[in-house]
């Protein structure tokens, strides 16, 4: 069975990422790959690291984030630009990752609902 990560990594591959590069600018320094930088906030969510102080700590200490982010380390800013900057064209993204997890039947997407309430135990 494939890691996670390379699975992650080989979806971000198919992924049209146009909309986001077209919004790049010529000035600064060179941005980071969008790819990179989706394919680190999938894996976070995927494994329930959502802060982006947190992703970019694993981007140092956790292998998969490593291996996912190329060696480079975005710093948090970084991350949290890019999920506030990008957020339509990350949630269509999103949809597609699911779907493509589903048709490779690794994923069941389904309904869950949760009223909310608090279960007390009883004695």
């Amino acid at each position: 069975m494939t890691h996670l990560a390379r699975f992650i990594e080989r979806i971000v591959e198919q992924l049209d990422f146009s909309s986001i590069y077209a919004a790049y600018g010529e000035r600064g320094a060179p941005a980071y790959a969008p790819e990179l930088l989706f394919g680190i906030v999938v894996y976070g969510y995927a494994t329930g690291v959502f802060s982006s102080r947190q992703l970019e700590r694993a981007t140092y200490e956790c292998l998969p984030f490593i291996y996912l982010a190329g060696g480079l380390h975005p710093d948090h800013d970084t991350l949290n630009s890019f999920r506030q900057r990008f957020l339509a064209e990350i949630e269509e993204l999103f949809v597609q990752v699911l779907l493509i997890a589903q048709n490779a039947g690794l994923l069941k997407l389904g309904n869950i609902s949760l009223d909310g309430s608090k279960a007390v135990p009883k004695k």
